[in-house]
């Protein structure tokens, strides 16, 4: 019985898969590890482990004993799954979503206002007020004090909205 020793990207450690004959295609074996390993919505990338060269062709030819590296790309047509956060500053710009309604409350109404609920203000508003007010509890009261000035825009450019590191730093030297 032959095999072809694969590991993901990343992960550390090799499996095995076991197959017949001198060499197995790379269709193949995509097939028989997307199986094994529960695969769905994916396609995969195989190259050599040693040298780096990538398989592009399905009916090219793995000899036994092999070791290759599987890399995962998401299938043609699908968008990736993977979400990130992107950039989140601890406090909120002053720069408000605003609609163009009067009616509604500005950014800095909302900080204010203890039922976010059922205020008046958009939904974008309503959750930078909420990700502030949650934050604050995190913060010492003298870096809580600067970003509530940083919030209503009287410290322009306050770099510790946005680098905790600076605040902790500034907090040492008093």
């Amino acid at each position: 019985m032959s095999c072809v020793h694969y590991r993901f990207q990343s992960r550390l450690t090799y499996d095995s898969l076991q197959f017949e004959g001198l060499n197995i295609t790379v269709g193949e074996l995509k097939r028989q590890i997307m199986k094994r390993e529960r695969l769905k919505f994916c396609q995969l990338k195989i190259s050599k482990a040693q040298t780096d060269e990538e398989y592009t062709d399905d009916d090219a030819l793995i000899p036994k004993n092999t070791s290759v590296i599987i890399r995962r790309v998401p299938a043609a047509g699908l968008k990736s799954s993977n979400r990130r956060f992107v950039g989140h500053q601890a406090g909120p710009s002053a720069k408000s979503s605003q609609t163009g309604d009067s009616s509604l409350l500005s950014l800095e109404q909302l900080l204010k206002t203890e039922n976010l609920a059922e205020a008046k203000a958009s939904e974008e508003d309503k959750l930078k007020a909420v990700m502030y007010q949650s934050s604050l509890c995190y913060y010492s009261s003298r870096a809580a004090a600067l970003l509530r000035l940083s919030a209503s825009g009287g410290a322009q450019g306050f770099p510790a909205a946005s680098c905790w590191r600076w605040t902790t730093q500034t907090e040492r030297e008093s």
